[in-house]
Formats: structure tokens, C-alpha cells, sequence
């Protein structure tokens, strides 16, 4: 019998890769999806229209408990990767109320309906660089003291914190994955990676004349997302449950990011950045850079991509979507 695996935020960019992932394993993959994707297939199941026939989906809200639970009574999976969550952190400055609701009482569903299931079952938790916030210590590992600076960041905090006590509490194999950032070919248009190859694609067709940008001095760890879903996969595998922080090792700046991506089409950034007030942070975080030698040590894992190799992938993917 193969591995029942149920991933919530199916739909996303870390969730489409790891589902492709778990079905190349063996898996028989099944995905919580909300009603409303399901009205509208094409632009909301674009990144798993490949696999479609191959998953089992579930229309459900993370912030009802009698869903949550109704789906993991009916399919009793062995790994559950919880993924799902209102991530675009600012975002979370203008509505940290569904913030917080979703990201918050999501995991708590979760994890309370694997409790009552009562079965052995794995349990992932989608944790993020954005827990430590402002930083005293560079770079974050597993111990660095966490001092989030948005309501997402928040919400992150408290879902950690969740799954760390339902581990202890009630002996779970629950594993929290402190991922930093990941990107993509599939990444959304409205994070700033995405931004930035999608406009240099438009200005270089000439259908766009300059990019608007927020601090592009602010530094993070960039990886490569299908590379990180590898190492979800390896934190379920392991005898006991624990944490990882997951990441690079390696910073650049959101300037170093446009400069990359302009150059690979034979711009200059400096010609077509404009600087917005308006899109910077009410709290800044200024630097995050992870230290994954756990992960390396425990887990044998390390990314394959490199920062130069994914811009260009996503810039030459932008380049092709746009006729």
C-alpha cells in the first residue's frame, strides 16, 4: 500500500512542487483546497493543472475545525504537510486580523484533528525566517530567539509554538520546518522576486517602462523552492520529530536580486528602479540569514540552485509567458 500524504496549500508554489515530489516517491497525494478554487480552475489550480488527475482534492477552511477533521477521519493519512496560510507578509500589515485568524486557528485545526484522530501520523508545519524578525545574532538557527515584526511573523510564532507543544503534550511526530526564503518559477506576482523578473520581462518586451520598488537594501537568504520541499519530505522521514532551520547560508539584498535579473537581459537596474515610500514596511526587517548545519548534519540535505541560477530560471520562465 503506498504512503497517503495530505498537503494544505496544495495550490501554492511550495505545495504543487512537494506534491509533484510525493507522487515521483510513490505517494498517493491528497490536497485541501478552498470552495472557491474550485469555481475558478484556471487561475486558482494553474500551478497543479499538471497533476490534477494524479491528486485527490478537498474543498475545506482552515478555519473550521469540522472540515479539517471530517477529511483526516475520511482518508487517515501517514504524513500531513500543512502549507497553507495567508504568507504575503505585507500583506499582513493591512489585514492582520485574517492574518492571525487563518495562519493561527488553521494550525490548531490541524493539529487538534490529528490528535482526536488518533492514528500515528506525521505532522509538518510550514515555520518561516520571518519568526525571527529583528535579529541580535547573525545568522538563525534552531536556537535564536524569535522577535517577529509583522502579524504574519506573529502568527508563525504561535504556530511553532503549537506544534512544539502538541509534540511534547501529546507525542506527535510534529516537525516545524523554519524555511527561509524560497522562490520560484511559480512564485506569486505579488512577492517581490516575482515582481522584479515579471517587470524585467515587460520592460525588455517593451511593455512596461519602470519597476517600483520598496528598500531594496533589506538582505535575505534566497533558495530554490523545489529544493526545500525536499528537505519537508526528509524532517517526515526522520524517527523522532524535530526542527530545521532550512536555507542558503548565503545574503543578498533585493538590489543584488534586480541587478542580477536587469543584467541577464542586457539591462542596466539602476535605469528603471524608481524607489516607493509607500512600499516599505511600517517594521522593517533588515537581515536574515540561516545557519542550516542541523540540517545538514541530520538531515543530509543542502540546496542544489544557486541565487544567480534561480534568477535567471525565473526570468528567462517570465520571458516566455509573456508573448
Amino acid at each position: 500500500m503506498p504512503k497517503i500524504a495530505l498537503i494544505s496549500g496544495i495550490t501554492g508554489q511550495d505545495g504543487s512542487y512537494l506534491a509533484e515530489f510525493l507522487l515521483d516517491k510513490g505517494y498517493e497525494v491528497h490536497g485541501i483546497v478552498r470552495r472557491v478554487a474550485l469555481e475558478d480552475e484556471t487561475h486558482r489550480l494553474w500551478r497543479i493543472r499538471n497533476i490534477l488527475n494524479d491528486i485527490t482534492i478537498h474543498a475545506a477552511s482552515l478555519e473550521s475545525f469540522a472540515s479539517i477533521f471530517k477529511i483526516i477521519h475520511k482518508i487517515y493519512p501517514d504524513e500531513v504537510y500543512h502549507l497553507a496560510a495567508q504568507s504575503y507578509v505585507s500583506h499582513s500589515f493591512e489585514d492582520e486580523f485574517s492574518t492571525l485568524n487563518t495562519n493561527i486557528n488553521g494550525t490548531h485545526h490541524m493539529l487538534s484533528s490529528l490528535k482526536e484522530v488518533g492514528k500515528n501520523v506525521r505532522f509538518y508545519f510550514a515555520a518561516s525566517s520571518e519568526m525571527f524578525g529583528k535579529v541580535e545574532t547573525i545568522p538563525q538557527n534552531e536556537k535564536t530567539q524569535f522577535h517577529p515584526r509583522s502579524a504574519y511573523g506573529i502568527s508563525k510564532v504561535t504556530g511553532y509554538e503549537l506544534t512544539r507543544n502538541y509534540r511534547e503534550a501529546y507525542n506527535l511526530h510534529a516537525s516545524s520546518g523554519i524555511l527561509f526564503n524560497h522562490e520560484s518559477p511559480k512564485r506569486g506576482f505579488e512577492f517581490v522576486t516575482r515582481k522584479i523578473t515579471h517587470s524585467v520581462a515587460r520592460i525588455k518586451k517593451g511593455l512596461q517602462e519602470k519597476l517600483k520598488l520598496g528598500n531594496i537594501k533589506s538582505k535575505r537568504d534566497w533558495g530554490y523552492a523545489k529544493d526545500y520541499v525536499i528537505a519537508m519530505w526528509l524532517m517526515m522521514q526522520q524517527d523522532e520529530p524535530d526542527d530545521f532551520v532550512i536555507g542558503t547560508g548565503i545574503e543578498h539584498s533585493v538590489e543584488q536580486f534586480a541587478k542580477i535579473a536587469f543584467s541577464h537581459v542586457g539591462l542596466n537596474y539602476k535605469d528603471y528602479i524608481i524607489k516607493d515610500e509607500r512600499l516599505f514596511r511600517p517594521a522593517e526587517v533588515d537581515s536574515l540569514i540561516a545557519d542550516c548545519t542541523k540540517a545538514k548534519t541530520k538531515l543530509n540535505w543542502s540546496p542544489k540552485i544557486s541565487f544567480e541560477e534561480l534568477i535567471v530560471m525565473m526570468v528567462e520562465n517570465d520571458l516566455k509567458l509573456i508573448k
